[in-house]
């Protein structure tokens, strides 16, 4: 049997000794709770990595599952001999516990960040037996959900549920001191690449070496006793990262450690820099951001991509239509999706999918902060992640999105430590407390009560969604929702379960020029720095997408292409 995702999952750090674990899982429902008191029952069979409640999983259980269970046996490959062994999950939704031969390997909070354990003293000779357990409730208010629904069915803008494991599961071997992390800052304006990071197991030397298409156009070495290390590294040339012109360096770490071993790992970087205290800029020049909001969401996978060609081919299908980037909304892509962002010179957003958590509850900040620093940690080198976005749609009024100041505050303060070479949106549309950008969300259905809201802004009145709770502060302004045409071609008027906004179109005309309307006002508004389109596809009963659910065009792509590629106000002001 072929194994599903076979591809390497981290691109941007990668090992020639890996082995992938996804394929069958024996797997055990555990409704009540239980498992860990008593025997399991593996009567049924799993497709890692999909997840339980997807088709491609072979279970297909849309209902709610408290826990359940995986377990597999593998063998280790004959040359591993000698080497450490480290078990990576990709992700697993929400806390797992994992076993190796009987024995805890270790736990992880969080459905979206990846994790790792080193498992090299729980190894056995011959035959080795993982064993899995995932716990999962989206209806405690206590854990970030996304857009996972809380109720049994989905419904508006909340689909189906994902539980357990939803990305590849991998074992890497590794020498007794090796490359744990490495931080990488592209500084253009210097043609530099600065690199920080830690070696485990011991000191060593590090070098660096970073070729374009094949010339090596820089070399660097550094020593270090106790781990940790940074190092610069010149470049003969520099090559832009830039949409449209997605130069990518390949980069080559090599770690000889001070007891004699050698690791080796294979990544890659954009020079690319980004600015927004003098207006959005990327490269020193004025950026309009063209984007659309991606829910990550597959009809067979659920939040599982069914192939890497998939991932590449929904940001293919976006830039068709004419738009530079997206929103990943309310939940954390897989860092292959990321890889392909990156190569075809795609913008996006990283945002956690903070939906579900109750930010007024006292240990909210202690279940969000961990999970959020680990993603920001794990994808800040893709030259394609524009900014960071831990939050959407904190209001007033609304308990489980409900606003709380000194929450959010921390949650910005928190990320712009951990990357400070990147702009930071506190909360995605409303209410704002600190932030580098500010963004709103506004889904009026008339173009001409919408562009007139923006036409004030060039006399100074500025639309906020929250006057009462919330002051804009003069940072470069954009609006990151807007749209959600509603476009249900052939289905009956009375269709209840469909959701979208407004008054649907009577036709596809009428779609069209409603589009128009909206997405001129913005691109032709000089205050205004970007747009994000609601959405890419339908999801489930959601119907506002320029794609089917099945990814199949609901409208001329070439109509859209243009309307969304009109020259932008923001970028020809500078040209003045």
């Amino acid at each position: 049997m072929q194994i599903p995702r076979p591809e390497h999952p981290r691109p941007d750090f990668q090992r020639q000794a890996w082995l992938n674990l996804n394929g069958a899982w024996d797997f055990a429902f555990d409704f009540g709770r239980s498992g860990r008191e008593r025997e399991l029952e593996w009567t049924d069979k799993i497709l890692v990595p999909f997840c339980p409640e997807s088709a491609l999983s072979g279970i297909g259980y849309r209902d709610f599952m408290p826990s359940v269970w995986y377990r597999r046996t593998f063998r280790l490959p004959e040359d591993w001999r000698g080497r450490r062994v480290i078990l990576h999950f990709g992700a697993v939704d929400y806390q797992t516990e994992v076993w190796l031969n009987g024995k805890t390997v270790g736990t992880h909070r969080g459905g979206y960040s990846s994790f790792q354990f080193e498992i090299t003293s729980f190894l056995q000779r011959g035959e080795n037996t993982i064993v899995v357990c995932a716990e999962d409730d989206n209806r405690l208010w206590l854990q970030p959900r996304g857009k996972q629904c809380e109720a049994y069915e989905s419904q508006g803008c909340d689909y189906t549920r994902t539980t357990g494991i939803w990305q590849t599961v991998w074992l890497e071997a590794v020498p007794q001191t090796y490359l744990a992390s490495a931080k990488l800052a592209p500084d253009l304006a210097n043609a530099s690449l600065f690199i920080e990071g830690r070696l485990a197991g011991g000191g060593g030397e590090v070098k660096a070496t970073a070729t374009f298409a094949g010339k090596c156009l820089a070399q660097g070495a550094v020593k270090t006793r106790g781990g940790h290390f940074q190092l610069a590294l010149p470049l003969a040339a520099a090559h832009p990262w830039a949409p449209g012109t997605p130069n990518l360096y390949d980069l080559q770490l090599e770690v000889a450690g001070q007891d004699g071993s050698s690791d080796q790992v294979r990544s890659y970087f954009g020079l690319r820099d980004i600015s927004w205290h003098d207006g959005l800029r990327i490269n020193g020049k004025k950026l309009f951001m063209r984007l659309v909001l991606d829910q990550g969401y597959y009809p067979d996978g659920i939040y599982t991509a069914p192939s890497d060609e998939e991932l590449k081919a929904d940001i293919e299908r976006s830039l068709a239509l004419g738009f530079n980037g997206a929103r990943l909304h309310q939940k954390v892509f897989e860092p292959r999706f990321l890889y392909w962002a990156d190569r075809l010179g795609y913008l996006v957003w990283g945002e956690h999918g903070s939906w579900g958590l109750a930010i007024d509850k006292p240990e909210a900040l202690q279940i969000f902060l961990p999970e959020w620093s680990e993603i920001v940690e794990r994808d800040r080198n893709h030259p394609a992640v524009i900014g960071w976005c831990p939050l959407n749609e904190t209001r007033p009024g609304v308990c489980h999105r409900g606003h709380k100041p000194e929450f959010v505050r921390t949650v910005y303060g928190i990320t712009k430590k951990l990357d400070p070479t990147r702009p930071v949106i506190d909360t995605s549309g409303y209410v704002h407390v600190d932030t580098d950008l500010y963004d709103v969300h506004d889904y009026d259905q008339d173009p001409v009560t919408f562009r007139q809201r923006y036409q004030d802004f060039i006399q100074g009145k500025v639309f906020v969604n929250y006057p009462q709770e919330e002051q804009y502060e003069g940072q470069p302004y954009w609006i990151s929702e807007y749209g959600g045409i509603w476009w249900q071609p052939g289905a009956p008027a009375e269709d209840k379960k469909a959701w979208g906004y407004g008054k649907r179109p009577a036709s596809e005309e009428e779609f069209i020029e409603r589009y128009r309307g909206l997405t001129s006002a913005l691109l032709e508004n000089p205050e205004i720095c970007g747009f994000c389109y609601t959405q890419l596809y339908d999801v489930e009963q959601e119907v506002n997408g320029l794609y089917t659910y099945g990814r199949q065009p609901k409208f001329p792509q070439a109509a859209i292409r243009r309307l969304n590629s009109q020259p932008a106000a923001y970028e020809k002001e500078e040209e003045k």
